[in-house]
């Protein structure tokens, strides 16, 4: 009798018989109605168990999983449940997720008919990538009476790997190639002079640069032509990652690294689709994954993979090393979007001699990140002496942070300081600026 549980209803009943019994004592002439009432339970308790207990009385499910989760996005899992029974069951399902959730709280509860099949979708949200484990899909059944419980276990383990954001990489891809873009948060940057390649000669229309304007071609087809310009191609564009214990820290349950390697995966996408090379290079204490920017259609795949794998380290970054690799695996100008996080000045004016390195031979973007738990913090109205102590160093923390930028700027290196959340938008909004202003 393993698969049998009572309910809270059952033990409810049998409360309400010992209340009658504790009274019959006091009250004799109320003790034959106790032992009614008694007899009249476990005759109950008795039928529900042969109802629910016979051969008939089976129930199965399915556990329907996307091949792969996507990180930090709400991802759709469904339970098909079957009832191959005659008669309506009431379920309370328990589907035994991934211990990265630590949910141990999962239950849903839904009635099916007999010979009935129901969809029931719940939604889940994973906050580090690897591989997830799922267990098997608990099925506790019981009758109209609901006084006692059958327990099935249906349903197969299976594993589902969690990858970095494929949802978001689509959601602002649309948005980047979006006309209405500006809407969204994506800003649309007016083209500066004409560092572009010649597409074609076309037909002048009203709105056209008249600056534009062919008058050899005018002449000889004797209406208004234009030059029409079309972006570089073929530029190279790496996502640089550090992913030393500066990236560790977690915002809303995801570390700025798992960000950057969103923002990454977005970013690339836009570049290949835009027909720039796109290339991946990761490192802290030592060098982790170099993908050489390219546009081979398998390339968005194997960064996609290499993302997948990269792990944080608990040690510092060694931006002599970065330094070497950008040397030695980045042929000609290219543009560097260094995603990392510097918490001092300090910190800063130990890698600033190397940045300012690397910016002589590429276009170097730095990327780092506010702290908006300390943002929050600072903007609280203090209400004690310690509370005006702590927000002061609060304000002195951003107002450092902000420094740190400007330093950045003052040597010419082009810097974004975002939100975490924010992060992939202001990533883009800056590619698609320098893009626009010619500068790759």
């Amino acid at each position: 009798m393993r698969h049998l549980y009572l309910t809270n209803r059952f033990f409810g009943l049998f409360g309400a018989v010992a209340l009658f019994f504790v009274i019959g004592y006091g009250l004799p002439f109320l003790f034959p109605v106790a032992v009614t009432f008694f007899i009249l339970a476990v005759a109950l308790t008795m039928a529900d168990w042969v109802l629910l207990f016979n051969q008939k009385i089976n129930v199965e499910a399915e556990r329907r999983l996307p091949k792969m989760l996507s990180l930090s996005d709400s991802n759709k899992i469904s339970l098909a449940i079957v009832n191959r029974s005659p008669r309506k069951l009431h379920l309370t399902v328990i589907d035994e997720l991934p211990v990265q959730f630590q949910k141990r709280d999962f239950e849903k509860t839904l009635e099916v008919k007999g010979g009935e099949e129901r969809v029931l979708t719940y939604e889940l949200t994973p906050v580090s990538r690897g591989e997830y484990e799922f267990g098997v899909v608990n099925l506790y059944a019981s009758t109209q009476f609901g006084l006692v419980q059958r327990r099935f276990r249906a349903g197969e383990p299976m594993a589902a790997p969690v990858y970095p954001s494929v949802v978001q990489m689509k959601q602002y891809e649309l948005l980047a190639f979006n006309r209405l873009n500006n809407q969204q948060g994506l800003r649309k940057i007016r083209r500066i002079g004409h560092s572009y390649e010649f597409e074609q000669i076309k037909n002048y229309v009203r709105g056209d640069d008249y600056r534009s304007l062919n008058w050899k071609a005018t002449g000889r087809a004797n209406r208004l032509m234009v030059n029409q310009y079309e972006d570089e191609r073929s530029q190279q564009v790496y996502c640089i990652i550090d992913k030393s214990r500066a990236m560790k820290m977690p915002f809303n349950g995801l570390s700025l690294m798992d960000y950057a390697i969103n923002t990454s995966l977005a970013i690339l996408n836009i570049a290949l689709r835009k027909y720039d090379k796109a290339g991946l290079i990761t490192f802290s204490d030592t060098i982790g994954s170099t993908i050489k920017a390219d546009r081979r259609a398998n390339q968005l795949n194997k960064i996609l993979h290499a993302l997948y794998n990269e792990k944080e380290r608990p040690l510092e970054a060694n931006y002599e090393l970065l330094y070497h690799i950008a040397r030695k695996l980045v042929n000609g100008r290219s543009l560097l979007l260094l995603y990392t996080n510097f918490e001092s000045m300090y910190a800063l004016e130990r890698v600033l001699p190397l940045l300012r390195r690397i910016n002589n031979f590429h276009l170097l973007v730095v990327i780092f990140f506010e702290n908006t738990e300390v943002q929050d913090f600072a903007k609280q109205e203090a209400q004690t002496v310690e509370g005006i102590y702590t927000q002061t160093v609060a304000q002195n923390f951003l107002a450092e942070k902000a420094a740190i930028a400007q330093v950045l700027r003052q040597h010419g290196i082009q810097t974004v300081l975002t939100r975490p959340e924010d992060l992939s938008m202001n990533t883009i909004n800056k590619y698609l600026e320098l893009k626009s202003r010619g500068m790759i």
